[in-house]
């Protein structure tokens, strides 16, 4: 948190406050030289304040931020990922949108693990490339607490099965005119399969997805 004062050359400055303190206290323990008090509140976080000078009353801001910190290995390497992914429509894997998107509330992978119920490393193993499937119920948690609408979080593969693999296996199919004996012997897999993945009994494998939407 910074209260920003005025110097004796007229400019402000930051004065960095380690936990979330109320004006008073700044007031009273900020290192600004003579204390004032709080005239009045002009917005959130946002005061003005008097000081007593001989006969002479003078105003001036107080203006209360508080912004996360990083630890300097992880703010270095987030400033390198957003300069490579200024955008998150830049990316297209899963687990560099949670990185992407967990560097912007500046948190940490404990922070997002212990939200979703999991270890950390069970969740660092979320941000490694390569992972294919995502469990939705700790992604809704996670988006949750990112901020964002857990479909901006998948890829094109988890996005299939959110939007119900049961039903698209079933609909390109039937585009094909084909029933499902024929459309599992053009696949060569075994019809009873084919049966449980449009009946959203079995997740279909990633590379089984890929021969049929990619």
């Amino acid at each position: 948190m910074c209260a920003w004062r005025p110097t004796p050359a007229g400019a402000l400055k930051c004065y960095p406050i380690v936990a979330a303190l109320s004006a008073s206290y700044v007031a009273d323990h900020a290192p600004f030289g003579e204390k004032g008090s709080i005239f009045c509140r002009t917005g959130e976080n946002v005061y003005i304040m008097a000081r007593h000078i001989t006969e002479e009353t003078k105003y001036y801001p107080l203006i209360l931020l508080s912004f996360p910190l990083f630890a300097p290995h992880t703010l270095v390497e987030a400033e390198k990922f957003n300069i490579r992914y200024p955008s998150p429509d830049m990316i297209t894997n899963t687990a560099d949108k949670l990185r992407w998107y967990r560097y912007r509330k500046a948190l940490l992978q404990r922070d997002v693990a212990d939200y979703a119920g999991i270890d950390r490393t069970t969740y660092s193993s979320y941000e490694e490339i390569g992972r294919d499937y995502y469990p939705l119920d700790k992604m809704e948690l996670i988006a949750e607490l990112l901020d964002v609408p857990v479909t901006e979080l998948l890829d094109d593969f988890n996005l299939f099965l959110y939007n119900d693999q049961g039903r698209q296996i079933r609909a390109k199919r039937e585009s094909l005119g084909l029933t499902q004996g024929q459309y599992a012997k053009l696949l060569g897999v075994n019809i009873s399969n084919l049966k449980r993945w449009e009946n959203n009994k079995v997740q279909i494998f990633k590379s089984t997805w890929e021969k049929l939407f990619r």
